[in-house]
């Protein structure tokens, strides 16, 4: 979306962890993350629920990747051993825990996603169910 539109794209993974894999505390995320929500146009990628109800009342559209399980999966190992513009790091292996976390995603944190989005239905909310369809979404014109 950031080359379609030519907005600035910000990355929660690259607010949260340090390249030595520690990661800020809540405090030190929560005052970048203001730091851009002040900015008046912005692209932010990311779950992290913690913030996902600021982010919502802030934005004014949502893009919502609600992608099969198997996709995601494909996704992680496609990235290992590649050098990745939202992560501090390059993956060596495919992380247990980050597994587990997408595995159950669909179970434990998209209802919640819905649930929000639906609370902020002032917002104009696109929900992706393949990569495809991301690639074929043409972007209205006042968004570009």
């Amino acid at each position: 979306m950031r080359d379609r539109t030519g907005l600035p794209l910000y990355h929660l993974d690259l607010l949260w962890h340090r390249p030595d894999k520690t990661t800020v505390s809540e405090a030190e995320f929560d005052a970048a993350l203001a730091e851009i929500l002040r900015k008046d146009r912005w692209i932010i990628d990311g779950n992290f629920s913690r913030t996902l109800e600021r982010r919502l009342a802030e934005c004014d559209t949502v893009f919502l990747f609600d992608l099969p399980l198997a996709d995601c999966i494909a996704g992680v190992e496609a990235r290992i051993g590649t050098k990745c513009e939202d992560m501090p790091w390059i993956e060596t292996e495919f992380d247990p825990e980050f597994r587990e976390f997408i595995t159950h995603f669909s179970e434990t944190r998209l209802p919640n996603i819905y649930a929000l989005l639906e609370k902020h239905r002032d917002k104009t909310l696109t929900v992706f169910h393949s990569r495809a369809e991301c690639e074929a979404y043409e972007i209205p014109a006042a968004e570009a």
